[in-house]
């Protein structure tokens, strides 16, 4: 039971990044667009958010943060780089029509390369013996948790022992699952995915929508990537650090089958599957085994695919126009 209680917390913090990465990949992906670069994304709302946490903490000089400031300040930069980076995406895509696949490809390395290089430039103004920067004044009002949770027993450490970016990831599904199932919005948003020049026909802006969807995706995404540092990594950043959860979260749209919604209950699982090689025994003959365990999200990944093609349920299917530009001049 001990072991029950302390795998289900951890499971869940290693999900949300992956639940915003999920659920934003979603949002663009209904509009038709194949977003490969979320990765990059991820990466660049970390470091963007860790930039502006970082100089906010350094202008006080050892003076008490403001609550508001330490958590406002940290968000709108990481919002703002993934805003950047999901109009750079629109521009090359939508705009000049280039390959979405190798323009995704090419925003994770330049995200990547971009958070690296960046953090690389604070860790040496930071003048630390170790390469991290260390931000647990921030992390604090990040990871707070309700005041009433450590009270409430088993039902508190499931349940209640989170920060609010983890509740506002499993929030933000829940809206965007209505949005797309029950709105006109939604409607459109589906119509530019499954058929652009159909929907184009009917009056439908299919720039704006995959405009709009594609920068908004792009922003949840970038969430993800400010709550494992600020939350689940105690605000310490470190080159190289966040590791595959961009492509997990990639994955976790093809498990979900396109579904926000049930990205919420997935992201626990993926993100339990993540870190169960840390409950397996240990010792040199299970070495080899640890890096087996890691590979079980994937192959879930594709067990969910394989029954998916084989089912040949439209619903089940990723929009029909995924991945493939929209040129008006061959309506």
């Amino acid at each position: 039971m001990l072991g029950f209680l302390s795998f289900i917390p951890r499971a869940v913090g290693q999900g949300i990044p992956l639940l915003f990465g999920c659920t934003g990949e979603i949002v663009t992906e209904k509009s038709g667009n194949l977003n490969l670069g979320i990765p990059g994304v991820m990466y660049v709302g970390a470091i963007s958010g860790v930039i502006g946490s970082f100089f906010y903490e350094n202008s006080l000089n050892g003076r008490p943060l403001n609550g508001f400031l330490a958590i406002t300040i940290p968000l709108l930069c990481s919002l703002l780089g993934s805003f950047l980076m999901g109009m750079l995406y629109c521009f090359l895509t939508v705009t000049l029509r280039a390959n979405q696949n190798v323009t995704g490809l090419a925003m994770t390395t330049f995200g990547v390369g971009f958070g690296n290089f960046f953090g690389g430039s604070l860790i040496k103004l930071s003048n630390l013996d170790v390469p991290t920067i260390a931000l647990s004044k921030t992390s604090a009002f990040f990871s707070a948790t309700l005041p009433f949770a450590s009270k409430a027993g088993w039902f508190g450490q499931i349940f209640l022992s989170y920060g609010f970016l983890a509740y506002l990831g499993i929030a933000t599904a829940l809206v965007v699952a209505f949005i797309l199932k029950k709105t006109r919005i939604g409607l459109h948003l589906r119509a530019v995915g499954e058929s652009p020049t159909t929907a184009d026909a009917a009056g439908i802006n299919v720039t704006k929508y995959k405009y709009v969807s594609t920068v908004a995706g792009c922003m949840i995404a970038g969430l993800g990537g400010l709550y494992y540092v600020m939350d689940y990594a105690s605000g310490v950043w470190s080159n190289d650090a966040f590791g595959d959860r961009g492509w997990l979260a990639i994955a976790l749209v093809i498990f979900t089958i396109w579904k926000a919604d049930i990205g919420i209950l997935a992201s626990v699982l993926f993100g339990g599957l993540y870190i169960l090689y840390l409950y397996i025994p240990t010792g040199m003959a299970h070495m080899e085994l640890k890096e087996l365990y890691k590979m079980i999200p994937y192959i879930v990944t594709l067990v969910v695919l394989i029954i998916t093609s084989m089912r040949n349920r439209r619903e089940d299917q990723p929009p029909a126009s995924l991945g493939l530009n929209y040129f008006r001049e061959d309506r």
